[in-house]
């Protein structure tokens, strides 16, 4: 989450001097070294908890790296490991000397294990496997060290290969069981199937093999250099500069270039989706499955074939300012080569934005659902979407419908800008207090609400989940805190309570342009407390009423992160609010219970819970092909129940809101069709509906306070 730009910039200067003035002037084969310098030193001086760079941090770093670059344990053998080992308490002392003595040598063995286990698949693909041996595999990598020898390690390969070969086997033979003969022709047996599931895992690993040769040494680089700031906390981070300007779309939700999403198909760059609306779709020459073959600038720049490159550099060719003009040379799916002329534009990623529904249930009060993705700001334009107005705009719609309560929806909402937060739950109280925000070794800086205007004043529940982070953690724990909405939802939030910055690492030296661009460091600088004093941080919040989900009997969140912070806790301060108070949670609750308890698709959901738990805990499975399809079946019939359950529409009446209906009535096919599905998903959401029971309790409840 980024502060106000003001603050991001004093701070940017301030670095900037300390930086300088540890290091003077470097040539371009310096890069390396000044980058690692100086992204440890900013670390260390700006973190909100510094590491003391000692033995210690050293060997927390080789522990996380060695995990990241080979957690399955499929390239390094224990004499490889042996090798990395001296290393251990060195890289401290390496990372003050800007010195990657360990990361090239890991890089060497890296190298030399793919390239070992190149050869070990295809010799193994090679050959029909026999499913008739009573043999096991471990599935969890952290229950396994490192092969002792070359020898073991090719026996792991062997039965890791054997083990997807058999899983797709096992796919084929119920898919061909399931078939009429009419609609497949004659049966193929299992010797045949058998073959077809080897090449299918041989094309996967050559695909995965074809990709892993694309990496280059920046790559690898900024997987070290994340080793490294991880160690800080899980959310300070290194980010190259096409890292950063990818992070900019997603969190301001737009982009200038020409709306297409593209991906990797063996050599070539295809187009997998076109953004409607966008400079692409305008042109009707470029579609889904196209393969761009060249790239030209302008006019009569001159085609570059980009065959064999990686997307995200075929990417930095595409994307430009808008108004430009760029080129695609391209084999459409009928194998015709047309070039395709775009001028970029700005593309605006609508799915990003809020939303909002009418939610009806029989004999009852209309609801307004407003579903946020995100706690989005635009930055680079201040005429572009902000969340808190966005949001505050759905709100006025909601009102003009005649909406009695509202349902905010942050599910797997991961956060975003704490200043759209602090305006957001404005909306819903007078001014007040909204979250405290703590700097190492200073007192926390209260963040209000200034506005004693109440955009909404009604019912509202705030649904969460799991995956609800940061942001989204802010303002369900604000309005908890303040006792002006109910919480809704999982167990427990992810425990994300700490705010990061971006830092340019450019404006950390004067001059030295050969060395530019070095990128970003995301660096955690604060911590956030509620109202109350408490912290997120890692406990996260918890509901006023819990809902169960698939995750219900398994720890995550932060959590579960590597060198996350710790909890901690500092004085309330004063809030009040007089806008809707919720006197009577106990009896919500007990009312809510009582429908759980009695409702079959959540018991099933229980069930599925502990179906879930009971997988992750059991990771040795049977390379036997009678006996895995024996465990699958049994797990199939298990779950078979569930799946269906989830296909079922639980809302009946889920209509668009009044000003939206009169929209999509001139809206192109595309946006018409998302709609459509976003009204069939938000039908089949068993929590909607007992969010809208809640809500119907809180009408009643409420308008019979009133009497």
């Amino acid at each position: 989450m980024n502060l106000k730009r003001p603050i991001f910039l004093s701070v940017v200067a301030v670095v900037g001097l300390v930086v300088a003035a540890f290091f003077p002037r470097f040539d371009s084969s310096e890069k390396e070294s000044l980058l690692l310098q100086t992204i440890l030193e900013i670390a260390q001086y700006y973190h909100f908890d510094p590491q003391q760079i000692n033995d210690d941090f050293s060997e927390k770093v080789y522990d996380l790296y060695l995990d990241r670059v080979d957690r399955g344990k499929r390239w390094l053998t224990q004499s490889d490991v042996d090798e990395l080992m001296a290393y251990k308490a060195q890289l401290d002392d390496q990372a003050k000397e800007g010195s990657y003595a360990f990361f090239d040598l890991s890089v060497k063995l890296l190298e030399q294990g793919i390239e070992k286990s190149q050869s070990y698949y295809q010799e193994i693909l090679a050959e029909p496997f026999s499913f008739d041996l009573n043999e096991t595999i471990e599935l969890d990598s952290e229950k396994k060290s490192f092969a002792a020898s070359d020898d073991e390690l090719k026996e792991r390969w062997r039965k890791s290969l054997k083990y997807e070969v058999m899983t797709r086997l096992a796919g084929m033979i119920e898919e061909q069981n399931q078939a009429k003969d009419s609609e497949i022709g004659e049966q193929q047996s299992v010797e045949e199937l058998e073959v077809k599931a080897r090449e299918k895992v041989l094309d996967l690993y050559e695909s995965w093999y074809k990709r892993m040769a694309k990496l280059e040494r920046s790559d690898r680089l900024t997987t070290y250099l994340n080793t490294i700031t991880n160690v800080f906390d899980p959310h300070t981070g290194y980010f190259e500069p096409v890292q950063k300007q990818s992070f900019d779309i997603e969190f301001g939700g737009r982009l200038e270039g020409i709306g297409a999403r593209l991906q990797e198909d063996d050599d070539f760059t295809k187009v997998s989706s076109i953004v409607v609306g966008g400079p692409a779709w305008k042109t009707k020459q470029l579609d889904e499955g196209d393969l761009i073959i060249k790239v030209a600038q302008g006019d009569d720049g001159e085609p570059l074939d980009i065959k064999g490159m990686r997307v995200d550099e075929v990417v930095q060719y595409i994307r430009g300012k808008k108004g430009t003009k760029v080129r695609l040379t391209v084999k459409k799916v009928d194998g015709t080569i047309n070039e395709v002329p775009i001028v970029r534009d700005i593309i605006v990623l609508e799915e990003r934005f809020a939303k909002s529904l009418i939610l009806e249930d029989e004999g009852k009060e209309k609801v307004g659902y407003l579903y946020l993705p995100g706690f989005y700001a635009d930055f680079n334009d201040k005429n572009g979407h902000f969340s808190s107005a966005d949001v505050a705009v759905e709100l006025e719609k909601l009102k003009k419908d005649n909406v009695k309560g509202v349902i905010l929806d942050l599910r797997d909402n991961g956060g975003g800008a704490l200043e759209e937060v602090r305006k957001m739950s404005g909306l819903f109280i007078e001014e007040g207090p909204i979250v405290q925000v703590k700097s190492k070794d200073r007192r926390a800086e209260v963040l209000k609400d200034t506005d004693a205007r109440v955009q909404y004043d009604g019912p509202l529940i705030v649904l969460v989940n799991n995956f609800s982070a940061s942001a989204s953690e802010i303002l369900a724990d604000a309005l908890q805190d303040y006792g002006r909405a109910v919480i809704v939802g999982s167990k427990k939030t992810h425990g994300k309570g700490t705010v990061q910055r971006f830092i340019d690492l450019d404006r950390m030296l004067r001059g030295n342009a050969e060395v530019k661009p070095l990128g970003h460091i995301k660096l955690t600088m604060q911590k956030y407390y509620g109202v109350d004093g408490g912290s997120v941080q890692l406990d996260g919040v918890t509901p006023d009423i819990i809902l169960p989900d698939y995750l219900h009997y398994v720890t995550t969140g932060e959590r579960d992160y590597d060198h996350a912070l710790e909890w901690s806790e500092i004085e309330a301060v004063p809030f009040e609010q007089n806008v809707y108070q919720i006197h009577n949670l106990e009896e919500l609750r007990k009312l809510s219970e009582d429908r759980i308890a009695n409702d079959e698709t959540f018991q099933a959901i229980l069930e599925r819970a502990a179906f879930v738990k009971a997988q992750r805990d059991e990771t040795v499975y049977p390379l036997s092909l009678t006996a895995y399809q024996a465990l699958e079946k049994e797990r199939d019939e298990e779950s078979k129940e569930y799946r269906d359950l989830m296909k079922e529409e639980y809302l009946s009446n889920v209509s668009n809101l009044t000003v939206d209906l009169s929209d999509l009535e001139t809206a192109d096919e595309s946006k018409i069709a998302r709609n459509e599905d976003f009204i069939k998903s938000v039908k089949k959401d068993i929590y909607l509906k007992e969010a809208i029971a809640i809500m119907n309790d809180m009408i009643a409840t409420h308008d019979l306070a009133k009497k």
